[in-house]
């Protein structure tokens, strides 16, 4: 089956569910608050399947590594709807779905649009696929934490308007926020051993030490607002805006040091 025709159906399959939960979790009056229904986690499963088993073959199946910026973000948010799907069995976040879907839905394309490039020899190691790894895990993990901070900051909202804090099939704020420090503990050691493995394999990759381009800047950078971020809320007990706004800037710096200039390199300046 052409890789088109794949991106296309995993594409349609991620917006009819996202469209699904969101009629479902969002707009009924009384959203179900029970977790996700038999068949609803294994129908998840079919665009996880096909969006998986197509970035796979195009991106580690063959000898050389491709990629860019669209394989970079159709990584992530698959990566994403996955934890998704994984914390199901564990957490009650049928209402963080929705945008989840939507976002997997417009990346799952985004490749056969914007093919990237074939990486160089060094593309080939274990060292850089472990490297590259490492590093769509933790985008993945913010990219949830940014979601869940974004939703929690509009329930709060709607909380202090006096309009009710209840957001689709949401668990209670207090422990949706417990959830979202987790997840950027947890992404933060991961962006920790991205950055790690990067400084220790560069001479081995690339034949020279790490130098200090846009993409180690950005990247060192966001480790340090969410390093301030959790120190921020152990010592001060950081939460609410505050907390958003680190969040919010830390995200932004990591797109910045890889997806983000990608884009600008392949897309704008067509390099």
């Amino acid at each position: 089956m052409p890789g088109i025709v794949i991106h296309v159906a995993a594409s349609a399959l991620y917006a009819a569910l996202a469209l699904h939960f969101w009629n479902s979790r969002w707009r009924e009056p009384a959203p179900a608050a029970g977790g996700l229904r038999g068949w609803e986690r294994a129908a998840l499963l079919a665009p996880l399947a096909l969006h998986g088993w197509v970035l796979y073959t195009e991106m580690f199946a063959s000898a050389e590594l491709r990629f860019g910026f669209a394989y970079a973000l159709s990584a992530m948010l698959w990566l994403t709807v996955l934890f998704y799907w994984l914390e199901s069995f564990v957490f009650h976040l049928d209402a963080m779905l929705p945008p989840a879907l939507a976002l997997a839905a417009l990346s799952a394309p985004l490749t056969e649009i914007f093919p990237g490039r074939i990486g160089g020899a060094y593309a080939a190691s274990l060292e850089f696929r472990v490297h590259l790894l490492l590093a769509m895990l933790a985008y993945s993990l913010f990219t949830i934490a940014i979601l869940h901070a974004l939703l929690m900051a509009v329930a709060e909202r709607r909380l202090h308007r006096k309009e009710g804090a209840t957001l689709g099939a949401l668990p209670p704020l207090l422990t949706l926020e417990r959830l979202v420090f987790r997840l950027i503990g947890a992404a933060f050691a991961l962006l920790t051993l991205t950055l790690a493995t990067g400084i220790a394999f560069s001479e081995t990759l690339f034949g020279r030490a790490m130098r200090f381009d846009h993409k180690a800047v950005f990247g060192i950078l966001s480790w340090v607002t969410f390093g301030a971020l959790l120190a921020g809320r152990l010592r001060y007990g950081w939460r609410g805006r505050t907390a958003l706004r680190w969040t919010l800037a830390g995200f932004v710096l990591l797109v910045l040091a890889y997806v983000g200039s990608r884009f600008v390199l392949e897309v704008i300046l067509a390099r």
